[in-house]
C-alpha cells in the first residue's frame, strides 16, 4: 500500500487480493456460529495466500521465494477443501462459489508456474 513494489503488479497479486474478497463475501453467509471455527479458518487461509506472495517477491534467494509460494499454494488448496466442506454442510451452495472457485484455480495455476516454470 506504501511501498511501490514490483510485485503488486503481477496477476497473481491481483487475483490474490480478489480471492480474499470473495472469500469474505462467500464466508458472509455461513452460520454465525461458524464464525470461529471454518469461516476464520477459510479468511486466514486467502490472507495466507496473499501475505505468502508478498513476502516471497521479496526474497533474492530463488529457493526461498519458491518455498514461499508453495506455503501459498498450499493454502489455495486449503481453502478450496474448506469450502467443499461447507458445501457439504449446507452452509452455501456450489453455485455461490462459482467465482471463488474461478480464483481458486486461478491462483494454483500462477503459483504452480512459479514455482516450477
Amino acid at each position: 500500500m506504501f511501498l511501490v513494489l514490483s510485485h503488486t503488479n503481477l496477476d497473481i497479486f491481483k487475483i490474490s487480493k480478489s480471492l480474499i474478497l470473495l472469500t469474505y463475501q462467500v464466508t458472509d453467509k455461513f452460520p454465525k456460529e461458524e464464525k470461529y471455527a471454518l469461516t476464520q479458518q477459510i479468511r486466514r487461509a486467502a490472507l495466507s495466500v496473499h501475505l505468502n506472495i508478498a513476502e516471497g517477491c521479496s526474497r533474492k534467494s530463488t529457493l526461498e521465494r519458491k518455498r514461499f509460494f508453495e506455503i501459498s499454494r498450499g493454502s489455495v488448496i486449503e481453502i478450496d477443501t474448506a469450502i467443499d466442506m461447507a458445501i457439504e454442510l449446507n452452509f452455501i451452495t456450489k453455485q455461490e462459489t462459482m467465482q471463488v472457485g474461478e480464483s481458486i484455480i486461478r491462483c494454483f495455476q500462477l503459483l504452480s508456474k512459479m514455482i516450477t516454470p
